[in-house]
This record gives C-alpha cells, structure tokens and sequence, in this order.
C-alpha cells in the first residue's frame, strides 16, 4: 500500500510552533513548482543530467512529507537519469502529481 503524504515530519520538527510549520508549507509551495517545471522542461529535452539534479532536489520534499516508496524511487530515478536512463519516468511523474497536489491543498 501507497503511503500518502502527510504533515508529520514538519510537525514533528516544529515542537507545535505553528509559526515553524506556516515557513517551511510556504518555502515548499514556492519552490516545488518551480523544481517540477524545470524537471519536466529537462526531461522533455532529454537532459539527464539537468532532470537527475532536479530529482535531487524534489526528493527532499518527497521525504518531508513522509511519501517512502516515493523517496525509494526517487533515488533509483536519480541514479538510473545519470546513466541516461528515464525507466521510472512514468511512475515517479504519478508521485510527483501525488506530491503536488497535497502541497497544493495544504493549507497556511
């Protein structure tokens, strides 16, 4: 079973400030799109290299929010675009859909 995102982490490393948890919701909601769109820009023109950094940097936010099978997959897809290979495309774009919708809807 899919483990579905969730706030936990932040609001384990918060203590309860809710000053803390609004900050990092914030930072995440800016810059996630920003990563995806780039992500999706460098795929599309088969830049490997350019899409594994873009993975790398997405799979942070993959395990804030707690998505394991996610983070798993993120690692392999980071690896395996370094070697020229996109094979987990396809199942790591369903996560990262899962992922930005969640930020989406969080609220701050």
């Amino acid at each position: 079973m899919l483990k579905s995102p969730n706030l936990d982490y932040i609001k384990q490393l918060s203590g309860g400030d809710k000053d803390f948890e609004r900050k990092i919701i914030t930072i995440i909601k800016k810059e996630l799109p920003v990563e995806i769109q780039s992500y999706k820009k460098n795929i599309s023109a088969r830049e490997f290299e350019k899409a594994a950094e873009n993975i790398h940097k997405i799979k942070h936010k993959i395990g804030i929010f707690q998505m394991e099978e996610a983070y798993k997959l993120a690692i392999d897809y980071e690896e395996a675009l370094r070697e020229k290979e996109d094979r987990y495309k396809e199942k790591f774009e369903i996560y990262l859909g899962q992922l930005k919708s969640f930020v989406e809807s969080c609220e701050i």
